[in-house]
C-alpha cells in the first residue's frame, strides 16, 4: 500500500481561506489528524478542529478525525509523540492529513514533525507533500487594506519572546532580469523560477544569472 501524507496549512482561521489544494487534501483523506492542547483529547480548546469542521461542511462530507495531543511546550519528546501519532494513522489508512494553523513555513510545528518523520519513514517523507497557506500578516493586510510593503520597501518578521538566539532566513525579491547574483552573498540559497507554471525550475543554491522576472531567493537561517 502507497501511503500519502498531506501537511496542509489551515490559514488565520476562517475555512473560506483555505487554498483548493488544502480542500482537494481533505477529499482524498482517509483521516485528517488535528492537533489538540487538551490532554483527555477533546476539541474543546482546539481552533484547527473548528477550521477543519467548517471546511468539511463547505464540502458536505465527513472524515474521521484523528486527536494529536499537542502542548506547544517547544519539547522535543511531544513532537516525538506526536509524529508517532501520525505515523501510526498512516500504518492503518493510505492517505492521511495533518492540519497546522496559519502557513506551514511561518512559525509551524510541521517541520519538526518531518524531522522525525524523515528518520523513521523515508519513503513517507519523500512522499509527504506541505500544503501552503495564508498566513495571519497577509490576512491582517487585506482586512486593513494596507500593503506590508510597496516599492522597495522590506518586509521584517520577529519573534517578540524568543526563546534563543534568533537567526534570520532572508526572502529576496524582484530582481533584475540578467544581474548577476554575487551581491546577494552565501548562505543556504534556495532559487524558484516561475513557481507553479509550466517552466518552473526549484534550484536547491543560488543561479548566478537572473533570467526570468519571476525569480525568487531564499536564503534560509543556518539551523543545528
Amino acid at each position: 500500500m502507497n501511503q500519502k501524507l498531506y501537511m496542509v496549512s489551515l490559514g488565520p482561521g476562517d475555512a473560506e481561506l483555505l487554498t483548493l489544494k488544502a480542500l482537494n487534501a481533505f477529499k482524498a483523506s482517509d483521516v485528517i489528524c488535528v492537533p489538540t492542547k487538551s490532554e483527555d483529547n477533546s476539541f474543546n480548546k482546539s481552533i484547527s478542529y473548528k477550521i477543519v469542521q467548517d471546511a468539511l461542511t463547505l464540502l458536505d462530507m465527513k472524515k474521521t478525525i484523528i486527536p494529536v495531543y499537542s502542548p506547544m511546550h517547544f519539547v522535543y519528546e511531544d513532537w516525538v509523540n506526536e509524529a508517532k501519532v501520525i505515523l501510526e494513522a498512516t500504518q492503518k489508512y493510505q492517505t492521511v492529513s495533518f492540519v497546522t494553523l496559519g502557513d506551514a513555513g511561518v512559525y509551524s510545528s510541521i517541520y519538526y514533525l518531518l524531522d522525525i518523520i524523515k528518520k523513521k519513514d523515508t519513503a513517507l517523507y519523500d512522499s509527504c507533500e506541505v500544503i501552503a497557506g495564508v498566513t495571519s500578516f497577509s490576512a491582517a493586510s487585506a482586512q486593513s487594506k494596507k500593503a506590508l510593503c510597496l516599492g522597495d520597501e522590506a518586509l521584517s518578521i520577529k519573534p517578540i519572546n524568543p526563546r534563543s538566539e534568533v537567526h534570520t532566513t532572508e526572502i529576496l525579491m524582484r530582481p533584475k532580469i540578467g544581474m548577476d547574483t554575487t551581491s546577494l552573498g552565501e548562505g543556504d540559497f534556495y532559487t524558484y523560477e516561475n513557481m507553479y507554471l509550466k517552466d518552473a525550475k526549484t534550484t536547491p543554491s543560488k543561479i548566478e544569472r537572473v533570467k526570468k522576472y519571476m525569480t525568487l531567493f531564499i536564503k534560509y537561517a543556518q539551523r543545528d
